[in-house]
């Protein structure tokens, strides 16, 4: 995190603080910077601009992927149909039981 806005917050903060402890300023500011630097530190943060470059990628990927499950689904459609012996075209297999006139 960029250490200008960790300042801010450091100062944010210590506006908080009632006025008695204020005499106490530098020591209170010391330490919530360090505070803040190892906390924010340790998370897996990533600015504006990194996160929406990554939007950006995932809104074409996905695009992509869905042209080519409709080519595909179009595709799968189209041998089918030329398939005499597909699914679409055979009459549905009968079960033993279902009415077979065999034995």
């Amino acid at each position: 995190m960029d250490p200008f806005r960790i300042d801010e917050l450091a100062r944010k903060l210590l506006e908080n603080v009632p006025p008695a402890l204020r005499g106490m300023q530098q020591d209170l500011e010391a330490n919530f910077r360090a505070v803040l630097r190892s906390t924010l530190g340790r998370l897996d943060l990533v600015t504006r601009e990194e996160f929406d470059a990554q939007s950006k990628v995932l809104e074409r990927t996905r695009a992509k992927a869905e042209a080519l499950e409709r080519r595909l689904h179009e595709l799968e459609q189209a041998l089918a149909s030329l398939r005499p012996d597909s699914p679409a075209s055979a009459p549905a297999p009968q079960t033993p039981g279902s009415g077979s006139a065999h034995p």
